[in-house]
């Protein structure tokens, strides 16, 4: 009897043992995940401080709203992201967001994008991809672009 009890408090202990190696290596994961989402993308958006919004009439209810910005991507860039986002705001239920890219006037790549319930929206596009075979670095995005943004919105002026 007693050699039964020391076996199963062993295997308990052993057991234990185990459960917290597996817990440990599940924290640490989950916090290299958050860390990981952090990251993503933390430095490549386009900048909205200085940018141009003009709003031009569609019909009597509706406008489109074009903002022009300035998105750059240095050249030692080492994040695999980049965002356009926007804030909340006018929108019209069932038109995305479209967002076109240039490089000097010519357009490079072209997104569309859903408008979220609170009327904010976010594109993620991959400017750096690196070939896990080869090791080969890829800039899909590098240097100086405009990012034009269109997004349809209710009319704020009564005489449009």
């Amino acid at each position: 009897m007693y050699q039964f009890v020391t076996n199963f408090l062993n295997d308990f202990e052993n057991t234990k043992n185990e459960m917290n190696s597996k817990s440990n290596l599940i924290l640490i994961a989950s916090i290299m995940t958050v860390f990981g989402v952090m990251m993503i993308p933390g430095g490549i958006l386009a900048e909205t401080s200085e940018n141009s919004v003009t709003i031009s009439p569609i019909n009597e209810k509706l406008s489109l709203e074009k903002t022009v910005t300035t998105m750059t991507v240095p050249q030692d860039n080492k994040l695999p992201w980049g965002a356009v986002k926007g804030a909340a705001s006018d929108y019209v239920e069932r038109y995305p967001v479209i967002i076109q890219f240039y490089k000097n006037g010519d357009p490079v790549h072209v997104a569309q994008v859903d408008v979220k319930g609170d009327g904010s929206y976010e594109y993620k596009f991959r400017i750096r991809n690196i070939d896990n075979n080869t090791g080969e670095v890829t800039n899909i995005f590098e240097g100086q672009y405009t990012v034009k943004i269109f997004k349809v919105i209710h009319n704020q002026n009564e005489l449009i």
